[in-house]
């Protein structure tokens, strides 16, 4: 059995990411041959330097295509349209390979009615299912691999990243460019809490750098110090491999995260964290964002429940909620040992759920 998978990079290392962690699980707890067609291989050098020593085929999405046969399944992932001389051969495929466009992950309850629905191609014999990732039990499920990080393993994280600060709060930073970081890094000022927050390269690096300006020294090794004792470090980490980074997420306090691919990690991590997602025209994110609110927080006590939502708004800049971020921040630094207990609470439920890639076989098995 083959299956292969297209993915055009638009979120970077998000879209890259979800499509890697897929065809790795694929091939490691199913047993399925698999190609990874990638428009652009760099995220994935970063994600996973040791990716050619996987069993997992990534091929380079050129023009033309250049490729032996079609596969059994074919994916499209987040809508990318698949080469025509790729689709032609499809064509001429008997049987027709099991053509699935993954969708983007969202909470919106339309999601479910949509899941699994078909469309037969305008011009061509085949038909393509539309599988939609979600967070119930009518919709494809999210990604999980079986082997979560272990509590020897995020401990042992942790104490390596608080050498010498054990009592201080620890953060990871992984947001895009528009993150209101000035507001943010003015509250954990005013708070005078020892705080450390993990920033990594790129966008987050990039968005901290601007909000400091000119008042930090940036050829710190150690990282930058706010407060008057400077008791809040800011501390730029090299970008981490996948299975570094979900250890890093279950050994924080709390996670900033964006996104697809940090978002359902930070969920398996169980800790409290904040979403950003992906900025889209007309404020079509906030509706997703509002989307998931309503079911995650749908079980959370008062005042927890007022202030994860208030927070996660003003960090997106809902409604001209960014400019009271600072404001926000005393409130839910107060509902993070709740929140860690509510984490706990919504990845157990997930975790009853099918994983999306074992969803994806179940759906593939009586099409091919």
């Amino acid at each position: 059995m083959r299956w292969d998978i297209f993915c055009r990079v638009i979120d970077n290392f998000g879209d890259a990411g979800v499509c890697w962690r897929l065809a790795r699980q694929l091939a490691a707890e199913h047993a399925i041959d698999v190609r990874l067609w990638l428009e652009d291989p760099a995220p994935l050098l970063q994600l996973a330097p040791d990716f050619a020593a996987s069993p997992v085929q990534v091929r380079p999405w050129r023009s033309p295509l250049r490729f032996d046969a079609v596969a059994d399944v074919v994916i499209e992932a987040f809508g990318c349209e698949l080469p025509e001389e790729y689709l032609r051969a499809m064509a001429r495929r008997a049987p027709s390979p099991c053509w699935l466009n993954l969708e983007y992950l969202s909470a919106e309850d339309w999601v479910e009615g949509c899941h699994g629905l078909a469309s037969p191609h305008p011009r061509l014999p085949l038909v393509k299912h539309f599988f939609f990732p979600g967070f119930t039990k009518r919709t494809g499920g999210l990604l999980r691999e079986s082997h979560l990080p272990t509590r020897p393993a995020v401990r042992r994280r942790r104490d390596a990243l608080l050498a010498g600060n054990p009592d201080s709060l620890l953060v990871s930073l992984f947001c895009y460019e528009t993150a209101p970081l000035a507001a943010l890094f003015a509250a954990w000022e005013d708070a005078a809490e020892p705080l450390a927050c993990l920033i990594f390269p790129g966008q987050p690096l990039a968005a901290a750098r601007a909000a400091l300006g000119a008042t930090q020294n940036m050829q710190d090794p150690d990282g930058w110090r706010l407060g008057a004792a400077g008791q809040v470090r800011l501390i730029p980490v090299p970008f981490v491999a996948q299975d570094a980074y979900d250890e890093l997420l279950a050994a924080c306090d709390l996670n900033f995260v964006r996104g697809e691919d940090s978002f359902v990690r930070a969920q398996w991590a169980a800790q409290p964290f904040v979403w950003q997602p992906y900025p889209q025209e007309d404020d079509a994110h906030l509706h997703k964002l509002d989307a998931f609110l309503r079911r995650y927080a749908a079980d959370l006590p008062e005042p927890a429940q007022t202030a994860l939502a208030a927070f996660w708004r003003g960090w997106n800049g809902a409604h001209g909620a960014m400019e009271a971020l600072a404001g926000l921040w005393p409130e839910f630094r107060r509902q993070i040992k709740p929140l860690a207990r509510h984490g706990r609470s919504w990845r157990a439920g997930l975790l009853a759920q099918d994983d999306l890639a074992s969803a994806l076989v179940k759906f593939c098995a009586t099409r091919v």
